[in-house]
């Protein structure tokens, strides 16, 4: 963060300061809602939770360097005590942003954000110090935490943005005003909480509403190939740049193809020219993530062969997406457990056919949360979906979802042992120790309540115990 005092943070944030001696003493470090993060300098942000309360560890941090605390009630240590510190946060965070010279980049959607993220950081940080969302931290929280983490040599801000009903976005909008402001697609993540993909896309559209217009520099960068997204072009002031494979997109993708080992490889169109990339990530599904990445480097003034170079390099900075592990033994373990919806899963599908020609394939699923009515019929169709793609065997793991994943392969003709529901991850690692066979690649996927990432941390390690046992 940029220094500030103690006094000026108190003005900002309208808090009254409690037993600090020196008002004019400066935060220096790191702005930290976890003590063990604590270091000298920082300013600790005591949140009160329902098991843990952050005002227990005034004196820790203290002790640990910290110059203060934000607080709630006073703690009998150097505090700035407010009625809400989550709203204090925000004003916070909504001041250094403001005096800072970075350019905000905004991105939001149902599906691939963190990824798309984490592919515009590693682009725009080959041009200059970017500063970006760690993992999925993109609340009320997770932001401006993220956003206080900037300082004065900071030239792009990139921040990742999500919701779970209208006016969310509109909020943290108001935190972190952005200049770029990115719409990924509209899909089912979230259904049930929205009550239908129209109101999805309300919800998204608050982002490109908060732009600044064409003239003050604000671009809209939309994705050509989704009506929904697209539609949000009128709800904007800003300048509209559209990405996707349409032709008519202004930043497409050409000769699309997928390497033999599941990696996309293209060409890539921008308005300043065209390359070739070949991306390290896999799944077809990363050509829509990288061309919106590539249309916001184009617009803040990267070459196309800038932009190929560096997303070609890009690897995944997030763990459990599309996590690639090869064994010893020749098994390649793909964990893709940290969340799951209808779209996402088919594209973790599809990128498991594509690398498993030839090899036997496994597809380790689980249930997709929050679907509302829709959740029978996604289900069903999720599992259908791995039988016309020729898996070699589906392990649908839980309760209800999972046995509507079976079911549906079951309906589209998987017959005998093709696929097999087992009762928790604990079930599907034992079937899967007994018949894994030199050469497999098994797919781990589901929403982040089912915990699947530790089947694929059980298959990886059993390869490393295999490797030493070998030895």
């Amino acid at each position: 963060m940029i220094a500030l005092s103690l006094a000026e943070i108190a003005a900002v944030v309208g808090g009254q300061t409690h037993d600090i001696p020196d008002p004019s003493v400066q935060v220096t470090g790191p702005v930290v809602r976890d003590s063990r993060e604590a270091v000298p300098g920082s300013l600790f942000v005591a949140f009160a939770g329902e098991r843990v309360d952050g005002h227990d560890f005034a004196a820790d941090v203290v002790a640990a360097g910290a110059v203060a605390v934000l607080a709630s009630r006073p703690v009998g240590v150097p505090a700035i005590v407010v009625e809400d510190v989550q709203c204090a946060l925000g004003a916070l965070a909504r001041h250094v942003v403001a005096e800072l010279g970075a350019t905000l980049v905004a991105l939001t959607g149902s599906a691939g954000k963190t990824s798309t993220k984490d592919l515009i950081a590693q682009v725009l940080r080959s041009k200059a110090p970017t500063v970006f969302t760690p993992g999925s931290l993109n609340n009320e929280i997770g932001l401006p935490l993220t956003a206080l983490t900037a300082t004065e040599e900071t030239k792009y801000l990139v921040l990742e943005m999500g919701a779970r009903g209208i006016g969310h976005i509109r909020y943290l909008t108001g935190l972190t005003p952005p200049k770029v402001g990115l719409v990924l697609n509209v899909g089912s993540a979230h259904i049930g909480e929205f009550g239908g993909r129209e109101q999805i896309a309300q919800a998204k559209g608050e982002l490109v509403e908060s732009l600044p217009p064409a003239e003050e520099g604000g671009t809209a960068i939309l994705n050509a190939d989704d009506p929904l997204v697209r539609a949000m072009a009128s709800r904007t002031q800003a300048k509209v740049l559209l990405f996707g494979e349409v032709g008519e997109a202004d930043v497409r993708a050409e000769n699309v193809r997928l390497t033999d080992s599941g990696q996309p490889s293209f060409r890539l169109h921008t308005p300043s020219g065209a390359c070739d990339v070949t991306m390290r990530l896999y799944g077809e599904h990363h050509v829509s993530n990288a061309l919106a990445a590539a249309a916001v480097a184009h617009e803040l003034g990267m070459s196309a062969t800038e932009i190929a170079t560096a997303l070609s390099g890009a690897g995944s900075l997030s763990r459990w997406r599309m996590e690639v592990t090869e064994r010893p033994d020749g098994v390649t373990v793909v964990n893709d457990a940290y969340n799951a919806n209808p779209e996402s899963m088919r594209a973790a599908l599809r990128a498991l056919a594509a690398m498993g020609k030839g090899r036997r394939t496994w597809a380790v699923l689980g249930k997709m949360a929050e679907l509302g009515d829709e959740a029978l019929a996604e289900h069903d169709a999720v599992g259908r979906l791995a039988v016309r793609l020729n898996v070699s065997k589906l392990v649908a793991v839980g309760g209800r979802e999972a046995s509507w994943l079976q079911l549906g392969a079951y309906n589209e003709g998987s017959w005998g042992e093709e696929s097999v529901h087992v009762s928790d991850a604990q079930a599907a690692v034992d079937l899967l120790r007994s018949e894994l066979r030199p050469g497999d690649v098994v797919l781990v996927k589901a929403s982040r309540s089912v915990g699947l990432e530790s089947v694929a941390q059980a298959l990886v390690e059993t390869g490393a115990e295999g490797e030493v046992a070998a030895r």
